[in-house]
């Protein structure tokens, strides 16, 4: 947060301890008013100031990376989060579909990453998706409004994931393997993608999904010219997946993957070797892992022919984790009540979120190293696990070791003004523009 004229690092601690210790309202203006700074220096400070979001995020990872516990055995989760917004102004902003919500909204979609590992986790990194029609001759005056880097080009959901695999990687992040949604996971190119990277992958893939049991032939017949046709022609006993789930191959085991609210979480797995065509022809094995609980999941892996059952199924079922992360980002760091127009405001944000969420797990990991579990609480409470410290706690006490300042009677009455004045001069702008020819 060195710029070349100034530091701006005690705005950086200001804004963090906004989004750990406040409860509501985190914009950037309320922010400023709880650590006591101008409101237009904290604008300034996340919307324009040039330091750079990206390097802060790769020092986070490098940090992260660093931690014993995410030495070994740590998986790497892919998920995508949609934000409901009021207009269609900021960056990345349009009608898309929003997951929350379940339709088609104004919503700003970003794309993130989480690691973890035994229960801990954090977010590690994030990139904001532009819509392609924001990359249109129509929207260059929104481009230009909200400084999108004149280098940004379109990219899917997909090749934004891949584009922070390999980044994460190259910054020296440990992950034994990656899981994701089906949204990423049908995609053969993609699970391509990671195994040519050397990335072991658990994508989920829908119900009827074609794959064979033995290699299918894969042909391109000649017409009548002699000519070979563009399209292969399968030669082979095809299944979808839905189908090998009663296979006498399949063979079922109750496994336990975690505790839960409920004692235990079990599920039954299965797995079979099948292969999968891609739309070129060429023919990929892979495992397909069956996961049965209340409802039954559909994954393929390039893991290792001799991986057992156990190991995939661990590793499969991680994604909890990242829906965990999503979650706590907006319910206890305030990501769904971010307000600002601009590009660079999302990466800031994105990059001091990742630093609080990191904050956090490192809290729990030195709280849980510091403080070991008495035994005999295990007998009072007639349990066999004791919770770990939650998100909630951690904010809780920093609250009390760290108070939030309270206003006077007179910051008040000013805040009051404050806001009667904006909303009168809202009203006032919005009347013009209607009179207006």
């Amino acid at each position: 947060m060195q710029t070349r004229t100034q530091d701006t690092s005690q705005y950086g601690l200001d804004y963090i301890s906004g989004l750990l210790r406040m409860n509501e309202t985190r914009n950037i203006s309320s922010i400023a008013r709880a650590a006591g700074v101008p409101e237009q220096n904290m604008q300034q400070f996340i919307s324009d100031s040039p330091w750079s979001g990206s390097d802060l995020v790769s020092v986070l990872q490098q940090d992260i990376g660093c931690h014993p516990q995410f030495q070994q055995e740590s998986v790497l989760l892919i998920d995508e989060s949609a934000d409901e917004k009021a207009g269609k102004h900021s960056s990345g902003a349009g009608r898309q579909h929003n997951g929350r919500l379940g339709k088609i909204e104004m919503s700003q979609v970003g794309v993130f990453l989480s690691l973890t590992n035994q229960g801990y986790h954090t977010w590690v990194d994030g990139e904001l998706y532009f819509p392609d029609k924001w990359f249109t001759d129509a929207y260059a005056k929104k481009r230009k409004r909200i400084d999108m880097p004149k280098e940004r080009i379109f990219a899917t959901k997909l090749e934004l994931a891949l584009q922070m695999t390999k980044r994460v990687h190259e910054n020296g992040l440990p992950f034994c393997a990656i899981d994701c949604d089906s949204l990423y996971g049908r995609a053969g190119w993609l699970r391509d993608s990671f195994d040519q990277e050397g990335f072991e992958y658990y994508a989920d893939v829908p119900s009827n999904t074609v794959v064979y049991l033995s290699p299918p032939l894969v042909t391109y017949p000649k017409n009548k010219k002699g000519e070979s046709a563009k399209t292969p022609e399968i030669i082979g006993l095809a299944y979808t997946v839905k189908e090998l789930r009663h296979r006498s191959q399949a063979q079922w085991e109750t496994i336990t993957l975690r505790p839960n609210e409920r004692g235990m979480l079990k599920a039954k797995f299965a797995h079979l070797r099948v292969w999968t065509v891609r739309d070129d022809g060429s023919l990929r094995p892979e495992w397909l892992l069956i996961r049965r609980s209340k409802r039954t999941t559909y994954t393929l892996s390039n893991a290792p022919e001799t991986i057992s059952l156990l190991t995939m199924a661990q590793r499969k079922s991680q994604r909890y984790f990242i829906e965990r992360s999503n979650q706590d980002a907006k319910s206890e760091l305030g990501w769904d009540e971010f307000q600002a127009i601009k590009y660079r405001a999302w990466e800031h944000n994105l990059a001091l979120t990742i630093m609080a969420s990191w904050f956090i797990a490192e809290t729990k990991l030195e709280w849980a190293q510091k403080y070991e579990r008495d035994p005999e609480l295990l007998e009072k409470y007639e349990t066999d696990v004791l919770p770990r410290l939650s998100v909630a706690n951690v904010r809780e006490l920093l609250r009390a070791t760290m108070p939030l300042p309270q206003l006077t009677p007179l910051e008040a009455a000013e805040l009051v003004i404050k806001h009667l004045d904006n909303r009168t001069r809202s009203r006032k702008s919005r009347l013009k523009k209607a009179l207006s020819p």
